[in-house]
C-alpha cells in the first residue's frame, strides 16, 4: 500500500477583503483509512481599491483622466498554457468592502464605439460659425456633413463591424448542438503577487470558483455567484515529487499538512496557514534528502511543492494493503447479444489484459448472466473454463467461493480462453429477462473479503429478482408542469447494495448500453454511492450505430489501462471561517469532511460547496487543502496532497 499526498494551492483575489481559518477536523479519521490523498489549495487576495465601482470596471480616478473619445484599453492577454503556475496550495485575495462616496453622472458606462461618438467635422478653410460661442459650450459647426463624411459617421452603427463576445453569442439549441466553444478556455488567473503565483497549483487539479473571496456571507449573497472548490485529486502528473519518511509534518490543532504557504518563524517552529497554530518542526524534518544539508527545512520537498505524494507508514493503515481485484458482470440476454457488445469488450479486455493496473497479486472474475447466473471457474489446473450456473435468484449463493476470483498470471491462459468464447457462448440465447440485481448481490459476495472493482455491463431494463423495474416512462409527462417522478430513482435496492459495497471497499462502474428505456436514475445509484463511474451508450448496436461501438471501444481502453487507487478516503480542509455544505460526485460521506472512495481514478472530479461563517475582515490569504489516503494497485499506501 503506497501513500501520497498531493498538494495544490491556488491563489485568488476578493471582492471584498478575506481572512483565513481553519474548520475543526477529526484528527484520527483521515489517519485511519489506507490511501487517502490529500490536495492543498490556498487562495490569498491581493488588496483592491475600496469602492463597489472598481468591481464595475474602472475607477473614478481613471474616468476623470481620460477622455470619453479616447480609445478602450487592450483586454488582457489570455494565458499562456505552457507558462501556468505549477501545482500549489490555493490562495485567494481579500477584497475591501465598498465605500459610499458619490459618483458622477454617468460613471461607470463604457466608451461608446466611433460611429456613436461626437466627432467634430473638419471646417473648410475660410468658413467662420454663424454662431456666438458661449463659455462652457463646446463649439459646434453649422456646416453640414457631406455624404462621405456621413457614411463613415454611421460605419459604427454596423452590428457586422465589431465582433461580438463568444459569451453573448445567441444559440438556437433546437438546430445547434455543438455550443461548445473550439478553442480552449483557460482557467480565470487570480490577481496574486508573482511569488503566490509560483508556489498555486494547476487549475485542472485543484481551483476555485471565484478569483476573490467575499469578506462575509452577505456580501456572497450579493454578488450572486456560487462559491466552492473544484478537485480532480487523482490525475495524472508528468511531475509529482514522491516522499519516503517516518514523519508527516502536520499541524497539532487542525491536523493541515506543511504546505508552500505556510511560514516558518525561524529553523524549529512554523506557523499553520489554516489555522495559524504555531508548530514545533521535528527534528527529522531539518534534513533536506534532495540538497542533503541540514538546518534548512524551507527547502524540503513539501514546502517547495504543491502537490507531492508521501509513501504512508504502517500507522495509516487498518490491515495489509488489498491487491488490485476486478470482477466483470455482464448481460448475456438476447438484448446484449444482438447488440454486439460483447465482441467489442472481449477484444479490448485481450488486448490490455497485461495492461491492467496491478502487481503479482492482481486478481480477476467473471460473471454473465440473464434469467440465471453464469459463474465461472478458472482455477489453474483446468483444461478449459467451467460454467457453474445458478438458477436461484431469490436466494443467491456462490457455488465455489475460493476459484471464481484468480491470480491473473497464474490463469492467463484460461482466461484468454473464456474471453475467445465469451462472444458466441451465447448466440443462440432465446432468454430475454435479465436479472441484474441478484447478479449484484452475487458479485457484493464475491468481493466482500478483499474489495475491488466491479464492473456491469447492462443493455436493458432489469425484470427478475431483486431490484426489478419497470417502464415509467409516460410520454404525456413529458410537457407536464407536474414533477416528473421518473427522473428520480424507483426503489433504494440499488443505493443500499451500494452502501454495503462502499463498507466494504468495492464499486461500481456501470456500463449501461441500451436501445430503449433502461431507467438510469435508478440504476445510476448503485455507482453514485460506491465511488464508482457511469458510460451511458443510448442507441447501441455493433454494426447499426458504428459511432457508438467506436466510443465504447476507445473507453475501454482508457477505462481498463488508467491508474487506480482502492480504498480511499479524502478529506478537504480550508481556512477558519469558511465551512463546507454541500459535496457534489459519486462517494459517501462519512463525516462532515471525509468522503469514502472505494475507488479512485485519474478521471474522477468532485466538487464542494463553501459558506462564510465567520467574517473575514482580518484575513487576506483563504486557503484550501485536499488530502487522499489511498491503496495503489501495488500494493501500497500512498498519500496525496493538494
Amino acid at each position: 500500500m503506497q501513500y501520497g499526498e498531493y498538494v495544490n494551492n491556488q491563489a485568488s483575489s476578493a471582492p471584498t477583503p478575506l481572512s483565513s481559518t481553519s474548520d475543526d477536523e477529526e484528527e484520527e479519521e483521515e489517519d485511519e483509512e489506507a490511501g487517502v490523498d490529500s490536495s492543498s489549495t490556498t487562495s490569498s487576495a491581493s488588496p483592491m481599491p475600496n469602492s463597489y465601482d472598481a468591481l464595475e470596471g474602472g475607477s473614478y480616478p481613471d474616468m476623470l483622466s481620460s477622455s470619453a473619445s479616447s480609445p478602450a484599453p487592450d483586454p488582457a492577454p489570455e494565458p499562456d498554457p505552457a507558462s501556468a503556475p505549477a501545482p500549489a496550495s490555493a490562495a485567494a485575495p481579500v477584497i475591501p468592502q465598498p465605500s459610499k462616496m458619490a459618483k458622477p453622472f454617468g460613471y461607470g458606462y463604457p466608451t461608446l464605439q466611433p460611429g456613436y461618438q461626437n466627432a467634430t467635422a473638419p471646417l473648410t478653410s475660410g468658413v467662420q460659425p454663424s454662431n456666438p460661442i458661449y463659455s462652457g459650450f463646446q463649439q459646434y459647426p453649422q456646416q453640414y456633413p457631406g455624404v462621405n463624411q456621413l457614411s463613415s459617421s454611421l460605419g459604427g452603427l454596423s452590428l457586422q463591424s465589431s465582433p461580438q463576445p463568444e459569451s453573448l453569442r445567441p444559440v438556437n439549441l433546437t438546430q445547434e448542438r455543438n455550443i461548445l466553444p473550439m478553442t480552449p478556455v483557460w482557467a480565470p488567473v487570480p490577481n496574486l503577487n508573482a511569488d503566490l503565483k509560483k508556489l498555486n497549483c494547476s487549475p485542472d487539479s485543484f481551483r476555485c470558483t471565484l478569483t476573490n473571496i467575499p469578506q462575509t456571507q452577505a456580501l456572497l449573497n450579493k454578488a450572486k455567484l456560487p462559491l466552492g472548490l473544484l478537485l480532480h485529486p487523482f490525475r495524472d502528473l508528468t511531475q509529482l515529487p514522491v516522499i519516503t519518511s517516518n514523519t508527516i509534518v502536520r499541524c497539532r490543532s487542525c491536523r493541515t499538512y506543511i504546505n508552500p504557504f505556510v511560514s516558518f518563524i525561524d529553523q524549529r517552529r512554523w506557523k499553520c496557514n489554516l489555522c495559524y497554530r504555531v508548530n514545533d518542526v521535528p527534528e527529522e524534518f531539518m534534513y533536506n534528502p534532495l540538497t542533503r544539508s541540514y538546518g534548512e527545512p524551507h527547502k524540503r520537498p513539501e514546502v517547495q511543492n504543491s502537490t507531492v505524494e508521501f509513501i504512508a507508514s504502517s500507522d495509516y493503515m487498518l490491515r495489509p494493503p488489498q491487491p488490485a481485484v476486478y470482477l466483470f458482470v455482464l448481460d448475456v440476454s438476447h438484448n446484449a447479444v444482438e447488440a454486439g457488445y460483447l465482441t467489442i469488450l472481449c477484444q479490448s479486455l485481450l488486448e490490455n489484459l497485461d495492461k491492467l493496473p496491478g502487481d503479482s497479486r492482481t486478481r480477476i472474475g467473471f460473471m454473465t448472466f440473464d434469467s440465471t447466473i453464469h459463474f465461472y471457474n478458472l482455477q489453474e489446473g483446468l483444461s478449459q473454463p467451467q460454467m457453474l450456473i445458478v438458477s436461484d435468484i431469490d436466494d443467491v449463493f456462490l457455488p465455489t467461493p475460493d476459484s471464481l476470483l484468480v491470480n491473473l498470471y497464474e490463469s492467463k491462459e484460461l482466461i484468454k480462453d473464456l474471453l475467445n468464447a465469451l462472444p458466441n457462448m451465447f448466440t443462440n440465447t432465446r432468454e430475454t429477462h435479465s436479472a441484474l440485481g441478484p447478479a449484484l448481490q452475487a458479485a457484493f459476495k464475491l468481493m466482500s473479503p478483499t474489495g475491488g472493482r466491479v464492473s456491469v455491463f447492462q443493455t436493458q431494463l432489469p425484470s427478475l429478482g431483486a431490484g426489478l423495474l419497470q417502464s415509467r416512462e409516460d410520454p404525456n409527462q413529458r410537457s407536464s408542469t407536474k414533477v416528473v417522478q421518473h427522473l428520480g430513482p424507483a426503489t433504494d435496492f440499488y443505493k443500499k447494495l451500494a452502501l454495503d459495497c462502499s463498507g466494504q471497499q468495492t464499486a461500481v462502474d456501470l456500463f449501461l448500453l441500451s436501445s430503449q428505456y433502461s431507467d438510469l436514475a435508478s440504476l445510476a445509484c448503485m455507482s453514485k454511492y460506491s465511488a464508482g463511474c457511469i458510460y451511458y451508450y443510448p442507441s447501441f448496436h455493433y454494426t447499426h450505430n458504428p459511432s457508438q461501438a467506436e466510443k465504447l471501444q476507445k473507453d475501454l481502453k482508457r477505462y481498463l489501462t488508467r491508474k487506480i487507487g482502492f480504498e480511499a478516503v479524502m478529506r478537504i480542509r480550508c481556512t477558519k471561517g469558511l465551512s463546507m455544505h454541500t459535496f457534489h460526485g459519486n462517494f459517501f460521506v462519512r463525516s462532515t469532511d471525509l468522503l469514502s472512495l472505494a475507488n479512485i481514478n485519474p478521471d474522477a472530479g468532485f466538487a464542494v460547496q463553501l459558506s462564510i461563517e465567520e467574517s473575514l475582515t482580518d484575513t487576506s490569504l483563504v486557503c484550501f487543502q485536499t488530502a487522499l489516503l489511498y491503496t495503489s494497485s501495488k500494493g501500497n499506501v500512498n498519500r496525496n496532497e493538494i
